[in-house]
């Protein structure tokens, strides 16, 4: 991966850092908010026979995890191509 400039690799690093952390947020309130935090209010519903808080601690935070590899995956490839360091 080769930058022109050291402000095209900066730039190509901040937007990067934006997408993890807004990521990590909702891995967050994902696992630990809905599977633990919000597991009360969560409870009164249920998926397939489950409290949906107990399936958000087992399944829902593995679930939201996984769309959230594929979401980065697909967001840093467009930042490839935008910086021009796709392969």
């Amino acid at each position: 991966m080769a930058f022109e400039n050291k402000d095209d690799a900066k730039a190509y690093w901040d937007k990067n850092v934006k997408i993890m952390i807004k990521l990590m947020v909702v891995w967050f309130v994902v696992s630990f908010g809905c599977g633990i935090l919000f597991v009360d209010v969560l409870n009164q519903f249920q998926i397939g026979g489950y409290k949906l808080g107990f399936w958000f601690a087992q399944q829902g935070s593995i679930y939201a995890f996984l769309g959230i590899i594929f979401y980065y995956a697909w967001k840093m490839r467009q930042l490839d191509r935008e910086f021009n360091v796709d392969e």
